[in-house]
């Protein structure tokens, strides 16, 4: 796949910002829902009315997850059949209602269920948010640029974080999910700024509102990156869009995006959940546990933006491999708890060993795949990364609920990011002799002749 011939050579930088800042937003929305959990389980821990075990409470970290995997998978793909920004709009819809839901739940099965289908929305924002990012930023800053978006995630976390230190003491648990429903009044923000995907509209033979959209964005010359179907052609089959990244040029490299996001999702979804916890259990008060995800999310905030830009200049892989491991050795150095401010350090490094790279990845593979196919590759490989997701609370209530010692966690988490550096170095390089429709081209022909 090449990255040349795109139209997004002469993206306005007005343009680029606008659609930055809207799906900042939406991912902003998200990190906040997805973050809230492990800000408040502590609480939930203790709240007597549930009663709720540490396997229990790992299970509760699971249910938005499991719903994630399925978003992924299916809005992502319903997002290069139907358009991105709807689905952009009804991920952010889902999510941000659901929580509300879940703040008024009576019962932890409700609080479940909740989370549950408020994670099909969750899922569906970041493949959505990632193929509109890159498609609308020069080559040479896409990962700087999807680092900027995808800050928006960590600075949620950070905010469910700030506000779980002012409101739990004096509100409860409740009110600090409920604040998750706020971003609803963003909806029609983001439905006035967000432009369609011009590789959308392209690959469904809708060239003249393609043309039309590019003009009022001022992109000029336009160049499109997905060649429109002939006149009178019949419609590309919907399952093409899906098997081009099985195909002989990309199923290689496929499996092991799949296995390196994997990782890097267990020690995202693992460490939001449960570092509170876990550092309450090596002896820290409640409020320094939080200040531990505080820093973990503000690092690996800045951490997205510095990795996206060493990305750019150095490539993707390079620095991926070398960070996944420097995560993994922050992690490893939790075990030795001791004075507050080399702990938090350490906590840095495994923010940025985790989120931050993980962030990058997710970019690498939307640069990766053609156009075309942009949003359903990076949401296969998110949907099929939530398992891992999935496994991370589940680890850590099972190191709970098995008595094992808190070192534990670390010793685990820090052999999961050595694999994921494992993995993204197998990635194979990039082949960039012919233009990106052409190569997509090349795939729709492996598939039909398979």
């Amino acid at each position: 796949m090449a990255t040349a011939a795109v139209n997004t050579w002469n993206v306005p930088p007005r343009t680029t910002r606008r659609v930055l800042f809207c799906c900042w937003l939406a991912i902003l929305a998200e990190g906040y829902d997805v973050g809230v959990l492990g800000a408040v389980l502590p609480a939930l821990a203790e709240y007597r009315a549930w009663d709720l075990s540490p396997l229990e409470l790992g299970g509760l970290g699971a249910y938005a997850l499991v719903g994630m995997l399925f978003g992924a998978l299916f809005i992502g793909t319903l997002s290069d059949l139907y358009g991105r920004k709807k689905m952009l709009l009804l991920s952010m819809l889902i999510f941000t209602l659901t929580q509300a839901g879940a703040a008024v739940a009576p019962t932890p099965e409700l609080f479940g269920l909740f989370r549950l289908i408020g994670g099909l929305g969750m899922g569906g924002v970041i493949p959505v948010a990632a193929a509109l990012t890159i498609e609308y930023s020069a080559p040479n800053k896409r990962s700087f640029n999807y680092g900027v978006m995808y800050s928006g995630y960590s600075l949620g976390i950070v905010a469910a974080a700030l506000v779980a230190l002012v409101l739990l003491p004096v509100a409860g648990w409740r009110w600090v999910i409920a604040i998750g429903a706020l971003p609803v009044v963003l909806l029609p923000v983001i439905a006035r700024l967000l432009p369609e995907s011009l590789d959308y509209l392209e690959a469904k033979g809708r060239r003249q509102a393609a043309d039309r959209l590019a003009n009022r964005l001022g992109i000029e010359p336009y160049i499109p990156a997905v060649s429109a179907p002939a006149a009178g052609a019949a419609a590309e089959p919907w399952w093409r869009t899906i098997t081009a990244m099985f195909s002989p040029r990309y199923l290689r490299s496929t499996v092991f995006f799949w296995i390196s996001l994997f990782c890097g999702m267990v020690l995202v979804y693992g460490l939001n959940t449960w570092l509170p916890s876990i550092m309450k259990a090596a002896g820290y008060d409640l409020g320094s546990s939080l200040a531990f995800l505080l820093v973990f999310s503000l690092a690996s905030a800045a951490g997205g933006l510095a990795l996206g830009r060493a990305a750019d200049k150095y490539g993707q892989k390079l620095i991926l491999v070398v960070f996944y491991l420097l995560g993994g050795l922050g992690i490893l150095l939790l075990m030795f708890p001791g004075n507050m401010v080399v702990n938090l350090l350490f906590v840095a490094f495994a923010g940025i060993g985790s989120i931050s790279t993980s962030l990058v990845l997710t970019g690498y593979i939307a640069d990766y795949y053609p156009a075309n196919v942009r949003a359903t590759a990076t949401g296969w490989a998110l949907s099929f990364a939530r398992i891992g997701a999935i496994s991370g609370p589940l680890i850590g209530g099972w190191i709970g609920s098995a008595a094992l010692p808190f070192e534990w966690n670390f010793m685990i988490f820090a052999g999961i990011a050595a694999v994921a550096a494992a993995a993204v170095a197998l990635i194979p390089k990039r082949r960039a002799t012919e233009p990106e429709s052409q190569a997509a081209g090349e795939e729709t022909a492996d598939v039909t002749a398979r």
